[in-house]
């Protein structure tokens, strides 16, 4: 079968496939091979022509997932909020309802062991910045209707990506349940002498909801 002549239709027959293997037989247990026999006829050419690997495969799955539920995008027109509460609403969609999403916490649960690989790190670092540049934007409005104290809104967004998508990732920084809810609370603390009191009781449950999931297994390193 000739290889598709629409590319995003071929990418996306990747990916779909992908998030199938990657949920049914586990992301170790699929391989390419595996991914192109859910192809529906494409060739292998056709998956190396897209992707270079399986852990980049992985990195446009969670990119993908990302962009269908973007809590930025959710928030970016809602009526009646401040900067910073747009900012908590974020928070909200990613830590608390983001338990809803079962998918999506597969895909998290499948990429965290891969953040130890230098490459694959370095992809979602990428994304990583991207990801600052809209709460960038979202403290910019902060700071120009009040709600946030005047300052570096550049600075800060990447502050808080730092704290959350490196400091907070097990695979980098190992540790345990409660190493982990205690650097929540210095993030808190951190956060709020920056003037940025984004999180509240809602969101700490939601952090230790996410503590009790993923950072078990670091007790026994």
């Amino acid at each position: 079968m000739p290889r598709n002549k629409y590319p995003e239709e071929t990418i996306q027959k990747i990916l779909d496939a992908s998030i199938k293997l990657f949920i049914e037989k586990g992301y170790e247990q699929t391989t390419v091979l595996d991914i192109v026999d859910n192809l529906g006829g494409l060739t292998r050419g056709a998956f190396y022509h897209h992707f270079k690997s399986k852990e980049e495969v992985l990195g446009a799955v969670l990119e993908t997932l990302f962009y269908e539920t973007n809590p930025f995008e959710k928030v970016k027109h809602e009526k009646g909020l401040n900067g910073i509460e747009k900012i908590k609403m974020v928070l909200k969609y990613s830590v608390v309802e983001g338990f809803v999403d079962e998918k999506k916490v597969t895909m998290d649960k499948i990429a965290l062991p891969l953040l130890s690989n230098p490459r694959f790190l370095a992809e979602q670092l990428k994304s990583t910045q991207e990801v600052s540049r809209m709460l960038e934007e979202l403290v910019e409005e902060g700071m120009a209707d009040g709600s946030i104290q005047p300052g570096n809104a550049k600075i800060i967004a990447e502050v808080v990506m730092l704290f959350f998508n490196i400091w907070m990732i097990p695979t980098i920084y190992p540790c345990d349940e409660q190493e982990a809810n205690e650097k929540i609370m210095v993030i808190k603390q951190m956060l709020d002498a920056l003037g940025l009191p984004i999180i509240d009781e809602n969101i700490l449950e939601g952090f230790e909801s996410l503590a009790a999931l993923e950072y078990v297994p670091a007790q026994k390193e």
